[in-house]
């Protein structure tokens, strides 16, 4: 998966997390793609870089240079912190457009920048919605869409907040909570469509972690016991 950067809050312990500091936004992202991901690298503060990573990091240290400037009349703020205290999450904007409205006053607008292509999974649509939650309290406006950039294809993909995303975003950052709450990492579960994917594959191991013990055990007896060096008659 395409996880970006390491997040720059994930050296948090996991007593801080616990304890009632806010959801890293950037963990929502991963709990929707794997919620062990998000528990290894918020939790247990692991991070792995692979191709995809490295890639992603660069990017987004682009565009995390704060800034404030007006583009076409359209106001576009750059590494915007946001926070939300209903949901107890903080994190940061790539970028914030603030669009005039009918009734005078501005309308946020936030935009997510990726590497790669538009994914068949929502955490990037999760992901950017908890920016719009965060906005929406933060502003009292209504945020009704969004948009992420994707740089492999120079695009943005317009994102509508509408009640299923929202209700998966939320009930995400509430299994969020619990986890951290719990001090523990979800078990894992081998899916090759996500797994080939994880830059933390190695450290993850799903599938050694996934498999019940006395299988594993009588699988590495039968390998033993199979071995060309196990020859009758020597010791």
């Amino acid at each position: 998966m395409d996880t970006g950067s390491p997040p720059l809050d994930a050296s948090a312990s996991a007593e801080s997390q616990a304890g009632g500091e806010p959801i890293p936004i950037s963990a929502i992202q991963h709990a929707v793609y794997c919620l062990r991901q998000a528990a290894l690298i918020h939790l247990e503060r692991l991070w792995a870089e692979n191709r995809l990573t490295a890639e992603g990091h660069v990017l987004h240290l682009a565009s995390d240079d704060a800034g404030n400037r007006k583009v076409r009349g359209v106001r576009r703020v750059s590494a915007l912190h946001l926070a939300s205290r209903r949901l107890g999450i903080a994190g940061m904007a790539d970028l914030v457009e603030f669009r005039a409205s009918l009734d005078g006053l501005e309308t946020p607008y936030p935009v997510e920048i990726k590497r790669g292509k538009p994914k068949l999974h929502r955490a990037d649509e999760a992901q950017l919605c908890a920016q719009a939650l965060c906005l929406e309290e933060m502003t009292g406006r209504a945020v009704p869409e969004g948009a992420l950039f994707y740089a492999e294809t120079r695009r943005r993909t317009v994102v509508p907040f509408d009640l299923d995303l929202r209700v998966l975003t939320e009930s995400t950052i509430a299994r969020l909570r619990d986890v951290f709450a719990s001090e523990k990492t979800p078990a894992a579960t081998y899916k090759a469509t996500l797994c080939r994917a994880c830059s933390l594959i190695e450290l993850c191991r799903p599938k050694i972690a996934s498999r019940p013990v006395l299988i594993w055990r009588d699988h590495s007896l039968q390998d033993a016991l199979a071995s060309p060096d196990n020859k009758a008659g020597e010791p």
